[in-house]
Order: C-alpha cells, then structure tokens, then sequence
C-alpha cells in the first residue's frame, strides 16, 4: 500500500483509535485502515505461516515458514477491527491484548505476528 494512503487511512481513525468514547468511524474508514495496515504486515513479513483475520474486513498471510495451503491454518491471529488497528499503531501490545481476551492466537508461531507490531507508528 502507498505510505501516504494508509497515513490518510489512519488519519481518518486516529481519532477514535485514542479515544474510544469518540464517534466511530464509518466502515469505510475503517476497513481502509485495517486493509493497509495487515496489508502492510504482510508486505514486512512475507510468508505464510501465519493468518491473521480481522473480520469482515480482511485476512492475510505472513511470516516465513511451512506453507498453509488448506482447510483451517495452524497458525492464527484473530481480532476485532479497533483492537487490529490499536496493534498496528503501537498504540496496544500483543501481549495486554491476549491477556485481556481481545484477539486469540491459535498455533505455536501465531504470537511471532508480535515481532512484526506496531507496522506504523500513529
């Protein structure tokens, strides 16, 4: 993805990224946001031995390793929309995030996506 799209994809939900009282974004604006940003990770961390699935918006494959090629992966990460962009910020660590029941990690490599985080700074 172009910096500067997903710097304006950003833009749009930064807002409400820190301040969760704020109006939310339109879906729009957010599925622009969380395209870009797991676009990106899968751009920094080519691969497939990861699946990270922010629904509705957006599934990819990354890190290096054994391929996935069907059924279920062994190696998942999944989120909600907020919670995915507040990782892909910084703004949230893996770790506060599983620990808090906010994304599931599923598989022995799936909690490497946490080397990878924040893809941009907000």
């Amino acid at each position: 993805m172009d910096p500067a799209e997903l710097r304006a994809a950003l833009a749009a939900v930064g807002e409400w990224l820190h301040d969760e009282s704020v109006e939310q974004p339109g879906r729009t604006d957010i599925a622009a946001a969380v395209r870009g940003t797991a676009r990106t990770l899968a751009a920094d961390a080519p691969g497939h031995s990861v699946e990270v699935r922010v629904p509705p918006f957006v599934a990819v494959q990354c890190i290096e390793g054994p391929r996935h090629t069907r059924g279920t992966p062994p190696n998942v990460v999944e989120t909600d929309a907020r919670t995915w962009l507040l990782l892909a910020t910084g703004l949230l660590e893996f770790e506060s995030a599983l620990e808090a029941g906010a994304l599931t990690a599923s598989g022995s490599r799936a909690s490497e996506v946490a080397r990878w985080l924040p893809v941009v700074q907000l």
